[in-house]
């Protein structure tokens, strides 16, 4: 019952990190300090990503990169804060998922070794019950192999039958 009811949340979570992110995106370059700094993470990922390109492409990387007006670092930026906050919250709900799926299979091994361990208990309880019933049955020959009752011991070891044919040799 309660797993999809967690899966439910994690996925309305999701669900409503999309307006969350869009809200991040839009105060971003409103606040003057936060808009600095934004723009300048902005510049610092063209910078990087657009070096990137041109090693891969194998152009040379000396080359001066022109920086992103002002306006497009902030859009750059917000649409990278809002990226971010949702990958952050897709990850939290799977880093959440992932342990309560492995306190699941750790309560399951719990249990899987206490019933073992019960088991080997009733089995050694039972080992200690047939020595001590095989003491009672050794006794109980000497008692009947000293009053004459010699026939007992029969029932013990069964009668030999010539080529299994149920017939006493």
């Amino acid at each position: 019952m309660i797993l999809p009811v967690v899966k439910l949340g994690t996925l309305a979570l999701k669900t409503f990190c999309k307006p969350i992110a869009n809200r991040l995106k839009k105060e971003a370059g409103l606040h003057p300090k936060f808009r600095h700094f934004i723009i300048n993470m902005a510049q610092a990922n063209h910078r990087f990503t657009t070096k990137m390109q041109r090693r891969i492409y194998g152009h040379s990387v000396d080359a001066v990169i022109r920086p992103l007006d002002e306006e497009k670092a902030v859009q750059a930026a917000a649409d990278l804060i809002g990226e971010f906050f949702v990958f952050s919250v897709a990850g939290a709900a799977v880093i959440f998922e992932v342990q309560r799926s492995s306190r699941s299979e750790a309560r399951k091994e719990e249990k899987q070794r206490q019933e073992i361990e019960a088991m080997m208990q009733r089995d050694e309880e039972l080992a200690k019950e047939i020595q001590v019933l095989k003491q009672k049955l050794d006794e109980v020959e000497q008692l009947a192999g000293g009053r004459g009752l010699g026939g007992f011991s029969h029932f013990k070891h069964g009668h030999a039958t010539e080529g299994g044919n149920g017939k006493p040799t």
